[in-house]
């Protein structure tokens, strides 16, 4: 892990984990009632490595998922 080291008031760099964790909060975390840690980690798993990455398409990769647009798909 490296520390940001951005200019004061220019949090840019910071930007796209800031829309990542807005996404994961209002999509996940906010609609549903976790009994454990366990279920929570494995929820989050799927929602990164399943919906998010591989079917949620994305305004910004012109409507591709994240998979698609890095592999040229």
């Amino acid at each position: 892990i490296r520390q940001s080291m951005s200019k004061a008031g220019y949090p840019y760099d910071n930007a796209p984990m800031e829309r990542y964790d807005n996404t994961l909060k209002t999509e996940l975390i906010y609609l549903h009632y976790y009994h454990s840690d366990q279920e929570l980690n494995a929820s989050i798993d799927e929602f990164a490595y399943g919906w998010y990455n591989h079917a949620r398409p994305h305004s910004y990769n012109g409507y591709k998922t994240p998979y698609e647009a890095r592999y040229n798909l």
